[in-house]
């Protein structure tokens, strides 16, 4: 999209530059989708079925596509200058809202507003001022501009699709047509949304900086990771509340090594060569098929993983407590092994597949994993909970072990040139600072 140029666009909007990395206030703005995050599992933690998972993860499906609008707008601009912290504190605001209406997105609850009216207009609103900063952006550039306007007429299509899901079917007499018909409805949006994103093209991804680019996918799947230790620390009751026994040690050591394994699968390497990938592909139609096929379609299933993982846990730790419960837990069952197993699964496949697209490498060993955990799980959920938590964290640790052990020599380039470029950039900053301040 154009730039916009002139005196309006310095005072009102400033552009991105190639070298710009997170800011302060875009990691303030991500703090409302940690909230979101722990809410999203509320949709499937008390009544859990096929149904309500479904259903949480065309949630997830729709606060990602408006967290990735503002990845790409603090990637276009930047987001702590001129009016961008006013628009991004009122769409903050919208977001929380959004949040706080997810328990009645589908089904309104007594008292207060329609929760399902509430859902649609807080995504409403929370695209619509991004979109209005990308409108402002393309103004002056008539081609962007007709560009602009496809993709504003998205999140109406895709809010009326949430408006008619939350009010039509409840008004049919037949509840099994009527839950088909708004898990249809609410699919349609989604696939609106990302089907236009891959329609679009560079329309949609724009990527200036590669750098930020990366580190805010990269921090998202950190506080996701950070997610599953509070699932873990705050399910049913408080860790702090809990005896410190034997079970509860074990799952609270078990859970922390998972979440540890999947930080070690993605950080390790992974997100080091990926953000060099995208910095040396410089033609701007291939970088954007890269920043929205590995990033904003790849890293969605690791991040529904991470989740579902910590929907997985979220209870283990007062489980493991409670005084009836024998010494090693209940049989976890096909649901609660599907969403465990299946969590740490999807994330690791994710991974493997972004890793193949990114850096042309096959992870075998994380390959590996996926598969072992498909081939143990029927077993796994016929064993007690604590059991089949070892079974998964040693599966995790061994994908990952092995893959940091398969040393072939790119493990160590990455992560040298890594460290090259932040000794370089540090002495930069020193010399500037010496200069300047």
């Amino acid at each position: 999209m154009g730039n916009g140029g002139g005196s309006r666009w310095a005072s009102a909007v400033r552009p991105g530059a190639p070298g710009s990395r997170t800011t302060r206030l875009e990691l303030f703005y991500d703090l409302v989708f940690v909230f979101a995050f722990l809410n999203v599992t509320s949709l499937t933690v008390e009544h859990p079925s096929w149904g309500n998972l479904f259903r949480a993860l065309l949630v997830l499906a729709l606060l990602w596509w408006c967290w990735t609008g503002f990845a790409g707008l603090g990637n276009m601009v930047r987001a702590d200058q001129g009016v961008l912290p006013l628009v991004g504190f009122v769409t903050v605001a919208s977001a929380f809202l959004l949040v706080l209406s997810i328990p009645g997105a589908f089904v309104d609850q007594p008292g207060g507003l329609n929760g399902p009216i509430v859902f649609a207009v807080c995504y409403f609103l929370v695209r619509a001022a991004q979109l209005a900063i990308f409108g402002w952006v393309a103004r002056t550039d008539p081609a962007a501009f007709r560009r602009w306007l496809l993709l504003a007429a998205l999140p109406v299509i895709a809010t009326v699709l949430l408006l008619t899901a939350g009010q039509v079917p409840p008004r049919l007499g037949d509840r099994t047509v009527a839950v088909v018909l708004q898990l249809g409805l609410w699919t349609a949006a989604v696939l609106v949304e990302y089907g236009a994103g891959v329609a679009l093209g560079s329309s949609y991804w724009a990527v200036i900086s590669a750098g930020h680019w990366a580190e805010r996918h990269a921090l998202m799947i950190l506080i996701a990771l950070g997610e599953s230790i509070i699932a873990l620390g705050l399910g049913a009751k408080s860790i702090s509340a809990l005896p410190l026994t034997g079970p509860v040690i074990t799952a609270a050591v078990l859970g922390v090594a998972i979440a540890a394994a999947l930080w070690w699968a993605y950080f390790d390497t992974f997100s080091l060569g990926a953000e060099q990938t995208l910095h040396r592909t410089r033609e701007p139609g291939a970088r954007a098929r890269l920043a929205r096929n590995a990033y904003t379609y790849l890293h969605m299933p690791m991040i529904a993983g991470i989740i579902f993982f910590a929907l997985g846990v979220k209870d283990m730790l007062a489980e493991a407590a409670a005084p009836g419960t024998p010494a090693w837990g209940e049989a976890l069952g096909a649901f609660w092994i599907t969403v465990l197993y299946g969590g740490v699964g999807l994330f690791l496949l994710s991974l493997a597949a972004c890793a193949l697209l990114v850096l042309r490498s096959v992870r075998w060993p994380l390959l590996g994993a996926v598969a072992a955990i498909v081939l143990v799980a029927p077993g796994a959920a016929r064993l007690p909970e604590l059991l089949a938590v070892v079974v998964l964290a040693v599966l995790c640790v061994a994908g990952t072990a092995v893959e940091t052990m398969r040393e072939d020599g790119r493990r160590r380039r990455i992560r040298q040139l890594a460290l090259d470029e932040q000794v370089a950039i540090e002495e930069e900053q020193s010399r500037w600072r010496r200069q300047h301040l």
